[in-house]
């Protein structure tokens, strides 16, 4: 899972087999060591709420989706899932999004695979 926050935006991009685990398995959960603290990011599917929705705590970024709108963006040809949410410091911006193959080859040495991403609608011109 791929983690972007860029002010109050939150973006969170799947490759295809997370898309597949969060359907199975009702959440995709990934973590990032710093050393002695550790930032966990979830995507959750919930019955409990009729919005996307993000919280904070425990160094934990917890995004919950309702049920019916996860199961529609994952077995759909649509690309992303985008909500705002309500905060004291205005809105904060949800996205989530299957993530496409780059369209430029990857550096090595940054360690990213793209083999199990989208094929990238932009990977090729028609006639």
């Amino acid at each position: 899972m791929k983690l972007r926050i860029r002010k109050n935006s939150l973006r969170l991009r799947l490759q295809q087999h997370e898309v597949k685990q969060l359907v199975a398995a009702g959440a995709v959960i990934d973590e990032t060591c710093f050393g002695k603290e550790t930032l966990r990011n979830s995507i959750e599917i919930s019955a409990d709420v009729s919005a996307m929705c993000a919280d904070f705590a425990s160094n934990t970024i917890r995004v919950r989706v309702p049920m019916a709108a996860a199961l529609h963006w994952a077995n759909s040809d649509e690309v992303g899932m985008l909500a705002e949410q309500v905060t004291p410091a205005g809105p904060l911006l949800l996205l989530i999004e299957k993530d496409f193959a780059c369209l430029q080859p990857r550096d090595p040495a940054l360690r990213e695979d793209d083999s199990d991403a989208f094929m990238n609608p932009n990977s090729s011109c028609g006639p």
